[in-house]
């Protein structure tokens, strides 16, 4: 289908959009038609419509109705078009604002771009681009007004939003440094666990057991057949076998043994809340930090693409600022 082709092309502008905030939509997702919002800037209005909202989220809506129903649905659909009708109030804001600056896409270039379309789109038959264009109720001119428009987008969050910031080694390095985590490896333990409840009746006796357990274990029994014999764990079955197992899964004091526990190695017993636990470290892996040198573009990019959207933010909420904008 080439639908999705034509809503892409008049939604790409949008897309880079993706930081601005959210509000809430008055209306219902089933409202056919009407005003969702008034846009007056520089003398010039302009108006939103609930199938021009509809048309942005369309993508978003298709999703949500593959994963939710009901009451949930009707929520998620009210917040995707919210957030459309905010990136379209947005993308008014900025076509005003290239008005009143006096700026002009020449008509040789959008003529160049739509013919780079056909080209790219269409293998060159210009017929099946007019022909696809009409089976989806599009003229050509209104065709080249969106393409027009989503050019207009483009060349002013060039002129105000891209920066070539350069990032200081120093700002790169602490970064690194406060946030190592993100370049580090998801450390794991495989584990097999042996639990005895402590009980009421003979608490002296349970201990003596896991103490008995733990001696046959020193001396080399298995430790998923004592699990088998002795565990009331729920993975008894499976020899006390819990697999692998991220850090942050266990309580607290568990955790802190098992995993300075070196692969191979058996714990002594833990009391822990009413139960004895034996512990065995089977093996270990990720918990590597990746080198800073492996990181730094990484890094400097990821900082630089921060101050865009941070600057995108303030033209856009000084743009804001300085508009009329009514949502219905």
């Amino acid at each position: 289908m080439v639908r999705p082709l034509l809503v892409a092309l008049f939604t790409a502008a949008l897309l880079s959009l993706s930081s601005l905030c959210r509000g809430a939509l008055a209306a219902d997702p089933e409202v056919i038609n009407g005003i969702a919002a008034v846009v007056k800037s520089n003398d010039t209005t302009d108006v939103i419509t609930y199938s021009e909202v509809r048309d942005v989220s369309a993508p978003k809506e298709k999703l949500l109705r593959e994963q939710f129903r009901g009451e949930e649905l009707l929520t998620k659909i009210k917040e995707a078009r919210a957030a459309a009708l905010k990136d379209l109030i947005d993308r008014q804001l900025i076509i005003q604002a290239f008005k009143k600056e006096g700026f002009q896409i020449p008509d040789h270039f959008l003529d160049q771009r739509i013919q780079d379309m056909i080209r790219e789109n269409f293998n060159g038959d210009r017929n099946t681009f007019i022909k696809t264009l009409q089976a989806q109720n599009y003229s050509l001119g209104e065709f080249k007004k969106m393409e027009g428009e989503r050019m207009i987008v483009q060349a002013m969050r060039h002129k105000n939003v891209e920066i070539n910031t350069i990032v200081s080694p120093n700002r790169i390095q602490d970064y690194y440094r406060k946030h190592a985590s993100e370049f580090t490896s998801k450390e794991q333990i495989k584990l097999r666990m042996i639990m005895i409840p402590v009980g009421t009746s003979d608490p002296a006796g349970q201990k003596a057991m896991a103490e008995e357990i733990l001696g046959k274990l020193v001396n080399g029994a298995e430790f998923e057949r004592m699990a088998q014999i002795y565990s009331e764990d729920s993975t008894r079955d499976l020899g006390g076998d819990w697999g692998w197992v991220d850090r942050g899964t266990l309580t607290a004091q568990l955790e802190k043994v098992a995993f300075n526990l070196r692969p191979g190695k058996v714990s002594n017993i833990i009391q822990l809340a009413g139960n004895y636990y034996i512990l065995k470290v089977e093996d270990k892996r990720g918990g590597v930090t990746r080198p800073f040198a492996e990181v730094r573009d990484e890094i400097e990019k990821k900082l630089v693409a921060e101050e865009a959207q941070a600057k995108q933010e303030r033209w856009l909420a000084s743009l804001r600022q300085k508009a009329y904008i009514k949502m219905y």
